[in-house]
């Protein structure tokens, strides 16, 4: 069945599932607020066309930005670390306005999904000035549904009119092919004339656009150097259509459409370095030619406004492959829903989703309107006991960030305790890569493993080292309130905060409350009936006996915690058993899921 709106108020658990799949998780207020919404409503608020940019990176050793300026005191290597802790905080929307938060960290969290898709390498592309005019790029195209928009040339003049910029993931394609960082990255500065490279042609007709096909169901090839829905004479064609641009150190190289620095062609008013010519691409797409502009020609010799009219042309013939959409649409629905994608799934849930591409312009909004609001999203398939809830294992970044959002740990002030904000989000960032991930260090080209690898996927986050360090992460971050370090949470004060005292005194009740915010397997629970619920009674007893065993032992374990929690004796020992819960439940299988 194709994608079908979901109706009627989300409720706790699929309000859950949809802040943890597009914000990192949300806190209990925000879920609550969300549960009251139908998931349409809760997908127009994530959208907010209206939100502010980011607050520029801050160097240390100066307090200065350094972006615009290039004016720094420190080694670059220290820059880019800087950056990427910069970057944690626009993760959380550390210093937006509440209204805003949570659609300012969707936003954000598409920029992370168009790093896993147009992947680069900080320690590759060696430039943080590069990694945020990337972001930057990402960040205009997160939210696509309005084009951009340019004044006219001569506001004075009444038939000067505005120019019209499609905004849209065919435009990021062709916008990124001409990045600084992916210049470097993909080696798109050595492409020149006479001695073509073809890394990024190749990469981006096989990782980027058109792909190998359905992963685990390859079509195999029909000739030499054909993969199905292109070929090796594909590449060539494709580098020679990329040739001629080089890297823009200074930044004053500026996309008159988004506003943003990008590489520079090479030669200055007559593009030398580019390779003249009609380019001719093979019957898998098409048989298409991209041919030079006259009109964009210099005596006949190509230009900047040719060369970047050519990669033009050849985007547009990658978009016109059907399986361009599907394979992009994978990489969403991989991203946002499951890894697994069977040959039904795609001639049905993936094709839905690359025909509303398609129909809507290329918009990775209206995409990512109809999946999340779509009962497939949720419950996966009408009738069946299947779903989508816990089916993705967290990554790194969304079990750090995760607990974040959901304890509402509070960063230190960006602009007036810049050290305490670096030292705290450098932590964070050590801590994801304890766990597997070395934030914008993929190991391969392609990108992180778990986004992409078949079939292995986000299993690939869970190793015995990975585990330990989450469990670790855990156990160093939460407290019992009496001695408490930068970033931990006081759980006590916690619950104090988000449960009424009818819930909080009762011990079985507490534990069915919290799972229904922490765990997204945790609907009908019940210590009582086999069977019911999500979690089984054992796992239900096993957090109590966690709850009320530890640290000491009462001859009556549950009445004793309703008398201190109604009488308010004990706090300590209230603290340390309330931190024995919620280390057994952060440390569960469950909690790893989202």
């Amino acid at each position: 069945m194709p994608l079908t709106e979901l109706t009627g108020p989300l409720g706790k658990k699929r309000a859950a599932h949809l802040l943890r799949r597009t914000c990192f998780g949300g806190s209990i207020s925000e879920i609550d607020t969300f549960s009251l919404l139908t998931p349409a409503e809760a997908v127009q608020r994530l959208f907010d066309p209206e939100l502010p940019d980011p607050v520029l990176p801050l160097e240390r050793a100066t307090g200065q930005e350094w972006i615009t300026t290039g004016t720094t005191q420190s080694e670059e290597f220290e820059l880019r670390r800087q950056f990427l802790a910069w970057h944690i905080g626009q993760l959380l929307g550390n210093g937006v306005e509440e209204a805003k938060k949570l659609s300012y960290i969707f936003r954000e969290r598409i920029v992370f999904f168009m790093h896993t898709h147009f992947t680069t390498k900080q320690s590759v592309v060696g430039s943080s000035r590069s990694l945020y005019f990337q972001q930057a790029l990402f960040r205009l195209f997160a939210f696509d549904s309005e084009d951009i928009v340019l004044p006219p040339d001569d506001p004075e003049d009444p038939e000067s009119m505005e120019t019209i910029v499609p905004r849209n993931f065919k435009q990021l394609t062709k916008k990124i092919s001409v990045d600084n960082a992916m210049l470097v990255f993909l080696d798109g500065r050595f492409n020149v004339k006479g001695s073509p490279n073809e890394n990024y042609a190749r990469e981006l007709l096989e990782l980027y656009a058109v792909g190998r096909g359905l992963e685990g169901n390859v079509p195999e090839p029909e000739f030499v150097g054909d993969y199905f829905y292109y070929s090796e004479d594909d590449v060539q064609a494709g580098a020679r259509v990329l040739s001629g641009f080089t890297t823009d150190n200074t930044f004053s190289t500026i996309d008159e459409e988004t506003g943003l620095p990008r590489g520079a062609v090479r030669g200055g008013t007559i593009a030398s370095s580019h390779e003249e010519g009609d380019k001719t691409f093979s019957n898998r797409l098409d048989s298409a030619t991209v041919t030079p502009d006259p009109a964009l020609l210099a005596g006949g010799n190509p230009t900047e406004e040719s060369t970047l009219d050519e990669i033009s042309q050849f985007v547009d013939i990658i978009y016109n492959q059907a399986e361009t959409t599907r394979h992009i649409c994978r990489e969403i629905y991989r991203f946002f829903v499951y890894h697994q994608i069977d040959q039904a799934l795609q001639d049905d849930i993936i094709q839905d989703m690359a025909n509303t591409f398609i129909a809507n312009d290329f918009k990775l909004q209206s995409v990512l309107e109809a999946l999340l609001t779509s009962t497939h999203f949720y419950e996966a398939e009408a009738g069946s006991d299947d779903n989508n809830f816990g089916s993705i294992i967290k990554s790194p970044l969304d079990l750090v960030l995760g607990h974040i959002r959901t304890f509402e740990v509070v960063l230190p002030d960006y602009e007036t305790n810049l050290d305490d904000y670096y030292n705290f989000t450098t932590d964070l960032l050590r801590e994801i890569g304890r766990q597997g991930m070395d934030y914008y260090e993929p190991f391969e080209v392609a990108g992180y493993a778990a986004y992409h690898q078949f079939p292995i996927y986000n299993r690939s986050w869970i190793t015995t080292n990975y585990l330990t360090n989450r469990y670790n992460f855990i156990r160093g971050s939460i407290s019992n309130g009496m001695e408490m370090e930068m970033g931990q949470v006081d759980i006590l004060a916690f619950v104090q905060a988000n449960f009424d005292d009818a819930t909080a005194s009762n011990a079985r009740n507490l534990i069915i409350a919290i799972s229904e915010y922490l765990l997204p397997t945790a609907e009908n629970l019940s210590f009582d009936t086999p069977d019911v619920g999500e979690l089984t009674v054992e796992r239900l007893n096993y957090f109590l006996s966690a709850f009320l065993t530890s640290p000491q032992i009462d001859a009556d374990p549950e009445a004793a915690w309703t008398f201190r929690w109604q009488n308010g004796v004990d706090n300590e020992v209230i603290a340390n058993q309330l931190t024995s819960l919620f280390n057994a439940m952060l440390q569960s299988p469950e909690y790893q899921l989202m």
